[in-house]
């Protein structure tokens, strides 16, 4: 702050810093007992999990979270944490001004990369550990060597907690993938079987796998932001996160060792998980996806300046109410209109400054199980497709346009963009992409001259254009 000296976050500072109107943990840390082991700390836990567990302690909760890295990339956490008592500042960006909160769920974090096992064993076998929750990311599942790497030292921990008889646990996924808790679940058992079977069994009998859904939109953290916070609050943090003012949190009520009382900060608990990600999958994820290519393509740097493009934002209505939303079954409670509304307010929002960039990452993985779904179920009701299409073909395009150097990370890079390249002679040779285009729309007539009628529209008329129902008139695909 202007004229006043910075101060450096850590537990002796919080009142100062509370006197500079900024919220702080009014709950006494100390209490706090390590309840939950969370591997993977990042800035999606931090802004998500830690803050609904910050809330409860906020109203009497005793449950605290300790943190564990297993990799070596987790030693600048590490360091960023310890440093500062493992507090940390979260900032909530809309399109007002930003404000800031300190959180303290966090109350200590254990750096354990290869030849620590001893102190995985031990916190994850503690009998006042009740969950083991994890923010991984996909590859934590779906790459070989980096998930045994994890999980079979989570198995290693889990027979310490079996042989020393330390009682049930919940393990607890927030990864953004399809059924975590069953991925989870999978990969656990997996690598106990790979230990030892009667391990597997005892997993089995003693741990339950929650499915979840979460969101946060949460950019990574910038110099801009640390700049932000010693200029307007005077706070010096090392590594505070960053996100958009909307959270939600859907998981399943199976916690073999307890819980506390999430509910009150907002969780919903129900068994219709699957549901609410299909929700998420096919409207946020698969919004996110849809434009950022054609964004791309068209030199757009920032979502929310994307969608104050009226072609991009009504492509996206179209997309979302007319495409999407009949293909996924209603919520009783939650109707499929308010989330797809809150979805586009979302992309407007000005203040998180959510990167095109980042939303271009790994199409490959991406688009099979965010879009191709939603059109295999309208070609089955013979409904429309167009703006689908006219995503797909950006992707293409951008593979296949954008010098590599300048592309987003795609996990099947180098065999994406060999049939992107093919596809800007003949668009419909992306279509042999058979890792992302199942039969269903390769033998359609109907999809594959959709495709490449938008194709075509993108490389005559431009990215922004091709959005536009105007440019060829009553678009291919689309009766409706």
């Amino acid at each position: 702050m202007v004229g006043e000296p910075p101060i450096s976050l850590n537990q002796a500072h919080l009142a100062e810093i509370a006197s500079r109107g900024v919220p702080v943990p009014v709950y006494d840390r100390a209490r706090l007992a390590a309840r939950i082991v969370h591997i993977g700390v990042g800035g999606f836990h931090r802004a998500h999990f830690a803050l609904y567990t910050h809330e409860l302690a906020e109203a009497g909760s005793d449950w605290g979270i300790v943190g564990l890295g297993l990799l070596p990339r987790d030693a600048e956490m590490a360091a960023a944490l310890t440093g500062q008592d493992f507090l940390y500042t979260l900032i909530e960006k809309g399109n007002g001004e930003p404000c800031a909160e300190v959180i303290g769920s966090i109350t200590g974090y254990v750096h354990a990369p290869d030849g620590r096992d001893g102190a995985v064993d031990e916190l994850i076998a503690s009998p006042t550990t009740a969950i083991l929750s994890l923010t991984v990311t996909e590859a934590g599942y779906s790459d070989e060597a980096e998930a045994r790497h994890s999980f079979d030292r989570i198995a290693t921990a889990l027979a310490t907690r079996r042989a020393r008889s330390a009682g049930p646990l919940t393990i607890l996924s927030f990864d953004n993938i399809p059924g975590n808790g069953d991925a989870a679940r999978h990969a656990t058992l997996s690598a106990a079987t790979r230990r030892d079977g009667e391990l597997a069994a005892w997993v089995q009998e003693n741990c339950t796998f929650p499915n979840s859904m979460v969101d946060r939109i949460t950019p990574v953290t910038a110099d801009s932001d640390r700049t932000w916070l010693l200029e307007n609050a005077g706070i010096e943090d090392r590594w505070p996160v960053v996100a958009e003012p909307f959270r939600q949190w859907v998981v399943e009520d199976e916690f073999a060792a307890g819980r506390p009382s999430w509910d009150q900060a907002g969780a919903i608990f129900t068994d219709r998980v699957h549901d609410w990600e299909r929700y998420k999958l096919r409207f946020l994820n698969a919004g996110h996806s849809s434009m950022a290519y054609l964004s791309a393509l068209a030199g757009i740097t920032f979502v929310h300046e994307a969608m104050a493009i009226r072609a991009i934002q009504t492509f996206l209505e179209a997309l979302l109410y007319r495409e999407a939303m009949p293909t996924v079954a209603a919520i009783p409670g939650h109707p499929r209109e308010d989330y797809v509304a809150s979805v586009l307010e979302r992309f407007g929002n000005s203040g998180v400054r959510d990167q095109i960039a980042r939303l271009c990452i790994d199409g490959s993985a991406k688009f099979p199980t965010f879009l191709i779904p939603t059109i295999v179920r309208q070609l089955e009701a013979e409904g429309p497709i167009d703006r689908a299409a006219t995503a797909l073909a950006g992707w293409a395009r951008y593979l296949g346009v954008i010098d590599p150097e300048h592309q987003a990370f795609d996990a099947s890079g180098d065999t994406a963009r060999r049939y992107a390249a093919a596809a800007t002679g003949d668009p419909l040779a992306f279509l042999d992409y058979k890792a992302v285009f199942p039969p269903e729309l390769r033998g359609s007539t109907r999809f594959r001259t959709a495709f490449a009628e938008s194709y075509r529209r993108i490389t005559e008329h431009g990215p922004i254009s091709a959005m536009e129902p105007e440019t060829s008139g009553q678009r291919t695909g689309d009766a409706r």
